[in-house]
């Protein structure tokens, strides 16, 4: 295909990126539905873009099945993302059309397939990313949450209304897990069933203890505020010494860090700025083992490079 041909289309891939993009925009904050956020007789006037929106998001999400649509609720939910499964699948999708345009109008088709199957993995790297990072500062705000839950104990208040003030007072996303065992607790479930499943979201060993905790006081009695200090007192510690493991394990990560991008960053270059010198590796058998080997062993050494800077406590 001629540069002139590439760069129409890149063109009208980039067009359709941004169709798409304002479709997910509009779609992706949920909410009440019309009827209940109006008054009987009202007229409304919505966005023409509205229903196709509606649409093709319920096609993207009917597309990935129910089985798949709930694994990305669920990991939406746990990267703390108000976005509907179909809402993040359009999304994905117009943004997988513009780095194709990108990837086109830049260099060339090779360019454009990489950085269009590159882009599902970085969303779905980033909804991780967000869940790690929303875990971390749950456990972070754990012993002063549950300063807060003892202190509020020991002025008399019930363990339900304690654990409302939390919610009402802690930072997110403590705050929005004790506010989402309070509501459950309303309707219904049952208090130790509400804790294990936080526990379980958070991936909070700590977190288990105080379930467990409450789980005992609640069978046997006693002093519940003594006990949270003491587990607060625990999970202070070890939350202290993570730090320190972190801190002094940062410099192994920033360097695996930069021996994973450096070539990366060098081919990408490469491509850019002399597309001639690469293309020879794609004219051969020998050249396309090479770049199956340097994927391998890129693979390889990352793996190698993660299990040496991670600690299990």
């Amino acid at each position: 295909m001629t540069e002139t041909g590439l760069l129409f289309a890149g063109l009208a891939a980039c067009l359709s990126a941004v169709v798409l993009a304002v479709v997910g925009v509009l779609r992706s904050q949920p909410g009440l539905s019309r009827d209940r956020k109006t008054r009987p007789g009202a007229v409304t006037s919505g966005s023409a873009l509205a229903g196709p929106a509606q649409r093709l998001a319920a096609a993207l999400d009917g597309f990935a099945g129910p089985a798949r649509s709930a694994k990305l609720a669920r990991a939406l939910d746990l990267a703390g993302l108000a976005t509907r499964p179909g809402d993040y699948l359009l999304i994905v999708s117009s943004s997988m059309l513009a780095a194709l345009a990108v990837g086109l109008i830049v260099s060339g088709w090779i360019l454009a397939m990489l950085l269009t199957l590159a882009t599902p993995f970085v969303a779905g790297h980033y909804v991780k990313f967000r869940t790690g990072r929303r875990r971390a500062a749950f456990a972070d705000q754990l012993d002063d949450s549950l300063q807060l839950l003892a202190g509020n104990l020991r002025a008399g208040h019930s363990l339900l209304r304690a654990m409302d003030t939390v919610s009402r007072e802690a930072e997110v996303p403590t705050s929005v897990e004790f506010g989402r065992v309070i509501n459950e607790t309303r309707v219904g479930r049952a208090l130790g069933e509400c804790l294990d499943d936080t526990a379980a979201r958070m991936a909070s060993q700590d977190f288990t203890w105080v379930a467990q905790a409450i789980a005992i006081h609640r069978e046997v009695g006693g002093d519940l505020a003594e006990v949270l200090d003491s587990v607060s007192n625990t999970i202070r510690e070890r939350n202290q010494i993570r730090r320190q493991v972190k801190a002094l394990s940062a410099e192994g990560r920033m360097s695996g860090y930069v021996l994973m991008l450096l070539p990366i960053g060098i081919t990408g270059f490469l491509m850019l700025s002399n597309p001639a010198y690469l293309t020879k590796l794609t004219q051969s058998l020998i050249g396309w083992g090479l770049i199956v080997n340097a994927v391998l062993m890129m693979v390889v050494g990352g793996l190698w490079l993660r299990k040496v800077v991670s600690f299990k406590f």
